[in-house]
């Protein structure tokens, strides 16, 4: 069922701003870049906002630096006007959405994605408004699927702007930068993921090559993926500074930082041993100590040395490879169920796999004799026999 509480409308008041300056350091942040944070306030008070500065902004490190200059800057990055934001429609609209359970599910889940000491009942406001703002967008474009680890990427908005200025943003973001995700199925996600591998290839062969050997694929980083690493972060001020950077930046720019990611880890992963498992449960961790600006620095030069178009043949290749991969796995599969299905009178006469060839010859022997004396028995003269009773 879905949480309810006293908290109704846009909690996005003084006593959250106080509750999220406690728990989190994000929103006091900015000390080091003070000069920035000027630059930025002079960018947003232009009567016409230059759009590129803005977004070298958001790109350079710090980004933003605060929530209060993010509140005014990702709306005009986007370019959403904050005061013609459409009315959210009345429950019964939002809850007879196919997702709708689905994502009450999800949002009931996901009390680790508020700032811990957060006060119960603003935490339990904030879920309220959470599953308001996901379904306002579902129910506004029904082409879209919701998918696991989209209310990973809306709690991140509503924590910082609020539930409507949060519902305008995402249903912009889902329109262009998180479109890929919201198919009916992952094909595209799985494109996506495809991009890591030759994008590694390019500056690391050898760290490639090691990776392609133990066959771990790239199933470890989709959840940083899907959820523009709202998921796996465990800070609110590294997610949000990553935020940043993904508004400002072209769609496919958070596998250029899941390889920046992998690269940096390059001593772990060599020296674990070449086995899927072992890489697998290495990578799918993100340590807690990353220097993500430093990160998103080699992101962004990835990006210019190798952007898209530059990997996209390697891309279609290792994308035919894995469908034809799984599309023989499907068919090896087909075929053991069908000599599954074929053997298995064979469990009639045997548990353990011991004595088979004597256990089948018994059961056939006994059939034998049985039709041979059921043979006999129907051409002998009943008179005959039946003196013998007497």
């Amino acid at each position: 069922m879905r949480l309810k509480n006293g908290l109704k409308g846009d909690v996005k008041s003084q006593a959250v701003e106080d509750q999220l300056r406690n728990v989190d350091p994000v929103l006091g942040a900015g000390e080091q870049y003070r000069d920035k944070k000027h630059e930025i306030e002079l960018v947003l008070c232009e009567d016409f906002i230059d759009l590129d500065r803005l977004r070298d902004l958001a790109i350079s490190p710090g980004g933003f630096v605060t929530d209060e200059l993010r509140r005014k800057a990702w709306p005009k990055l986007l370019g959403i006007d904050v005061d013609n934001i459409p009315e959210k429609p009345a429950d019964e609209v939002l809850h007879g959405h196919r997702d709708y359970n689905q994502v009450v599910m999800d949002v009931n889940r996901s009390l680790k994605r508020f700032p811990p000491g957060m006060d119960q009942d603003v935490r339990l406001g904030l879920q309220d408004q959470l599953v308001d703002l996901i379904m306002r967008v579902l129910v506004r474009h029904d082409e879209l699927h919701y998918y696991q680890g989209y209310h990973d990427i809306c709690v991140t908005f509503l924590l910082v702007v609020g539930e409507d200025v949060a519902f305008a943003l995402v249903e912009k973001l889902s329109m262009n930068h998180l479109r890929d995700f919201m198919d009916a199925d992952m094909d595209r996600t799985k494109h996506i993921l495809n991009y890591m591998y030759p994008l590694i290839g390019r500056v690391n062969p050898d760290l490639r090559d090691h990776m392609e050997k133990s066959e771990v694929g790239t199933i470890f980083s989709l959840s940083w993926l899907i959820t523009w690493y709202g998921h796996v972060l465990p800070h609110l001020r590294d997610i949000v500074r990553c935020y940043d950077f993904f508004i400002a930046c072209h769609p496919l720019m958070p596998i250029y930082l899941a390889a920046a990611i992998v690269m940096y880890r390059e001593p772990e992963i060599l020296t674990t041993d070449c086995e899927m498992c072992m890489l697998h449960s290495l990578l799918s961790k993100i340590p807690d100590n990353l220097p993500y600006e430093e990160l998103l620095v080699q992101a962004s030069e990835l990006y210019t040395k190798f952007p898209p178009d530059n990997l996209a043949c390697d891309v279609i290749l290792i994308t035919k490879r894995n469908q034809q991969l799984q599309k023989v796995r499907l068919q090896s599969r087909s075929r053991h169920k069908q000599e599954r299905k074929k053997n298995r009178w064979l469990s009639v006469f045997y548990q353990d796999g011991s004595s088979v060839y004597c256990k089948v010859t018994f059961w056939t022997l006994t059939a034998v004799v049985s039709a041979v004396m059921i043979a006999y028995l129907r051409s002998t003269d009943w008179e005959l026999l039946s003196g013998w009773w007497t």
